[in-house]
């Protein structure tokens, strides 16, 4: 249901001429390429919108819509049969076509039949490309943290860290208060030692994931480009018909 609620806040964006920054050019023949958003932020949100709009035609030519099923429940407070049709629609059914395991251990899936697939292959081209490489990227990060705790520095400061947080009237407690945790941070040297180890760990990993970066930002390019598209091909007739011309 959180993934359901993520489209329908995606939705809200639909879009808007805001999240360009500027007004959208004409496309085709003849056409100058649409304006593109400023900021990151910007440029997320729109390929986000667009990916919304792409899902929702998706399931339309289904019969379906997510707009208010997310919050369509039995009194049991069960999910209904429509909301379950919806679901295997947007994500897909039966067993995962795409997988990877990640250097943490952990094991990611995804479908390649529902209607979120569909719209990734529209905007991405290539959806299996586009799998791996963004959650190789999403994970950086905690690929660089694993490595953080094999490091004798950072599990010395760890010791001394866990040592400083448990009371000497009991066990440490699972999660100390903000107070302790941040002055034990300070005290066992924990802090210094993340702060030094981390960027030098979080550049190996990306140096050793480079190629995964490159199709990131490739197929984010064309994602970015192909929702500046879109955008252009629902505005422009709209101003049309209002008898304006695109700015």
């Amino acid at each position: 249901m959180r993934l359901l609620r993520a489209l329908g806040v995606a939705a809200l964006v639909v879009l808007a001429p805001a999240a360009l920054g500027g007004c959208a050019a004409p496309t085709g023949a003849g056409r100058d390429a649409p304006a593109l958003p400023r900021t990151e932020r910007e440029r997320d949100d729109l390929i986000k919108a667009a990916q919304q709009v792409l899902v929702e035609r998706c399931l339309a030519g289904r019969g379906l819509s997510s707009k208010g099923a997310a919050g369509e429940r039995r009194a049991d407070g069960t999910d209904d049969t429509a909301d379950r049709r919806l679901q295997g629609a947007l994500f897909g059914r039966g067993r995962p076509e795409l997988s990877i395991t990640l250097a943490t251990g952990y094991t990611v899936k995804a479908h390649t039949d529902g209607c979120l697939a569909a719209a990734q292959r529209e905007l991405y081209g290539d959806e299996r490309r586009w799998f791996r490489a963004q959650v190789v990227v999403n994970n950086l990060r905690a690929e660089a943290g694993l490595r953080l705790k094999d490091d004798p520095d950072y599990r010395a400061a760890q010791g001394r860290w866990t040592h400083c947080a448990t009371p000497d009237s009991g066990p440490r407690p699972e999660r100390p208060a903000p107070a302790v945790a941040a002055r034990c941070g300070r005290e066992s040297g924990l802090d210094e030692v993340r702060a030094r180890l981390e960027p030098a760990l979080l550049d190996q990993v990306r140096a050793e994931r480079r190629d995964q970066l490159t199709t990131y930002r490739q197929l984010r390019s064309r994602a970015l480009h192909r929702a500046a598209d879109l955008y252009a091909e629902r505005t422009v007739p709209e101003n049309r018909e209002k008898g304006s011309t695109p700015s």
